[in-house]
């Protein structure tokens, strides 16, 4: 029987392996390329190193939805329109307690708007994000009484009361306390009248941050930080012995401008710049 000899294996030589390897070094090439330009192209658009969100020292981080019926809550801007917190889902919300006549803390979180917002402003995501200054003092922060304190601070955002039943219910869900008090003797200058003011609210310090769908993502009771000359010359004005001593010493656990950019950020899933620390002009 004649063996049947298989015909040998073709030998690739040079001529043909060669083209072959180049042509799948150059496609990769290629797809590298385009990978690392994508990565820069979405690096300018979305910001590089998107922060976690701030240390919980500072304040607690969370997912949790705010009801229905405290988004329908009817609430009054400075304008007199009638509107509510449902009313502003589809951005970031950075929601502070406050009154007009606070002496103590208010100017310190009004200030850390003014500043905030012009850091988000040039990082190009003013319009994403909203500060609302809501009222613990319905019965004296009407309308008119909001938009002059907007106009003498520069406060040109959303600021809220409404009925006290409903700034009630309103603050009870966030677990912020507010409660009319005695003035101090001697009594404190009211801004907007220069007569003294008759009582006093006492209330916990607080700002929320909420996402697109109006879910509660941070929260903290602290105060701001923002040193002895962070405060524009009319917030400054407003403040009392004791507000003055909270911006010159603002203890343990305040939360200091790029904390409050970092919980935006974290929300927003970009980072935010500190880019305000310029000389004010108000």
């Amino acid at each position: 029987m004649v063996p049947v000899v298989s015909p040998p294996a073709p030998v690739l030589g040079k001529a043909t392996e060669a083209p072959r390897r180049r042509g799948r070094v150059v496609r990769l090439i290629v797809v590298v390329a385009a990978v690392a330009v994508l990565a820069g192209v979405l690096a300018t658009t979305l910001g590089t190193d998107a922060p976690g969100p701030p240390s919980s020292s500072v304040g607690i981080a969370e997912n949790r939805p705010v009801p229905a019926s405290v988004l329908r809550i009817p609430l009054v801007d400075e304008h007199g329109q009638a509107t509510s917190l449902g009313a502003f889902r589809g951005k970031i919300v950075v929601l502070a307690s406050f009154l007009t006549s606070c002496q103590e803390t208010c100017p310190l979180t009004t200030g850390a708007f003014l500043d905030m917002g012009r850091d988000l402003a040039a990082a190009g995501m003013a319009s994403k994000v909203v500060f609302i200054e809501a009222s613990v003092d319905p019965g004296r922060d009407l309308p008119g009484r909001l938009a002059a304190y907007g106009r003498t601070t520069g406060a040109n955002w959303p600021l809220l009361t409404g009925t006290p039943s409903n700034m009630q219910a309103l603050w009870s869900s966030f677990g912020i306390y507010s409660k009319k008090v005695a003035e101090a003797n001697p009594p404190g200058v009211d801004w907007q009248t220069g007569k003294p003011y008759t009582y006093d609210v006492d209330h916990s310090d607080g700002l929320l941050v909420f996402d697109q769908q109006m879910h509660e993502r941070f929260v903290t009771g602290a105060a701001p930080n923002l040193g002895q000359d962070g405060l524009p010359t009319t917030l400054k004005a407003m403040l009392d012995a004791q507000g003055l001593h909270n911006l010159a010493h603002p203890g343990r656990g305040s939360w200091t401008i790029p904390e409050g950019l970092q919980a935006i950020g974290w929300v927003a899933g970009r980072r935010i710049p500190q880019v305000s620390s310029i000389p004010r002009v108000n």
